[in-house]
């Protein structure tokens, strides 16, 4: 009663063995692809966690750095800035991320929360009345009177090109580990596992435990059973061009550490603007949001500080280095991978599985 290991000799294996041999391959089959997974998905996993360690190591960085302009050079509204600037890096972290969101929401919500302070706080120095609706009216009002210039629309445009390519290739390095887990999953066909068990086990119903399958013969065993996974050769070589490609994006034109470096830059530009403009956009926002309540007396103010640039720049030269050594690490790791899916038969039939130094071997049938 014997559907895969039939032969004319007399046997030592019953039907319930067979079933039990398809289970057992079935098992090894997993098994063996995770382990040649194994290495690979270790490398995206670990590379994953390095570059965020770095994103968020230089995130942390600009954001320091841009508080501290505030700290140094608009001290009246230091206290009240924080809360935007945190607001401002945590969204560019989520974005980066994958969430769904813009760049361009992220930074115009920033100079919407931005605006109330510096008009009461550096153009208007005496205000004491900054109400709901009043604070919310100068909000407003910033989209249409645009007080910071091109300066709010630069900035949009400089962390969008580079913070696009680090999305990208967060994203991708995701995607990554999931083919990955899809092949480990992959299910076998009945064909395969009755090929398998023939190859691997069909010889132990003849007594032969030691008689290992030829090579070529587990070769054409493998192919046939793993036809669906080497079809992702031509997908997986284009994945690792992808890859390859924003890799050159971060560290060519859309440089991440020189845009987040750059955000301190671009609000110190963009308050100066908004302060030359002062009594211009006090005329418009009276007109608009009516005359707030006055502080009596002269409220002595320096309207425009110019912003100390900090010196202590050591850790963001680390966390820049950090980040351009694990990304061509990791790149040149994934081009060695190229023919990872194309040549898993014939890793799959290297070592213990076949017999190789030897004059004899199984060939499906017989001993040869």
């Amino acid at each position: 009663d014997l559907q895969i290991c039939q032969h004319r000799a007399p046997t030592c294996c019953t039907k319930k063995m067979e079933e039990s041999y398809q289970a057992a391959v079935r098992r090894e089959r997993t098994q063996s692809i995770q382990a040649l997974n194994f290495e690979l998905k270790y490398m995206i996993v670990g590379h994953i966690t390095a570059f965020q360690e770095a994103f968020e190591s230089l995130l942390r960085f600009a954001e320091n750095r841009t508080s501290s302009l505030f700290e140094t050079a608009y001290r009246p509204m230091a206290k009240e800035a924080a809360e935007p600037v945190k607001e401002l890096f945590t969204d560019i972290s989520l974005y980066i991320l994958g969430a769904e969101t813009t760049v361009e929401s992220a930074v115009l919500r920033f100079f919407d929360s931005l605006f109330p302070l510096v008009y009461s706080r550096l153009i208007n120095p005496g205000i004491t009345d900054l109400s709901e609706d009043y604070t919310e009216c100068l909000r407003l009002t910033r989209q249409d009177i645009n007080p910071f210039g091109r300066h709010s629309k630069n900035m949009v445009t400089e962390l969008s090109k580079s913070l696009w390519a680090s999305r990208m290739l967060s994203q991708a390095l995701s995607l990554g580990i999931e083919v990955i887990n899809t092949t480990e999953h992959a299910a076998l066909t009945k064909e395969c596992s009755k090929a398998l068990v023939k190859m691997q086990y069909c010889p132990h119903c003849q007594g032969l435990t030691l008689i290992r399958p030829c090579v070529g013969y587990c070769l054409n065993v493998m192919r046939g059973c793993l036809a669906s996974v080497s079809e992702l050769d031509g997908q997986w070589r284009e994945y690792i061009s992808t890859l390859e490609y924003l890799s050159n994006e971060m560290s060519a034109s859309h440089d991440l550490e020189i845009a987040l470096t750059g955000i301190r830059n671009s609000i110190n530009e963009a308050i100066l603007h908004a302060q030359l403009n002062g009594p211009q956009l006090s005329a418009t926002v009276d007109k608009v949001c009516g005359q707030p309540k006055q502080q009596e007396g002269n409220l002595s103010s320096d309207n425009i500080v110019p912003a100390k640039e900090a010196t202590e720049i050591q850790t963001f030269v680390m966390a820049h280095a950090s980040l351009n050594n694990k990304r061509r690490e990791f790149i040149n790791y994934m081009k060695r991978s190229r023919p990872f899916y194309a040549s898993i038969a014939e890793r799959l039939c290297d070592g213990d599985l076949v017999m190789r130094d030897s004059s004899t071997c199984w060939n499906g049938e017989d001993v040869v």
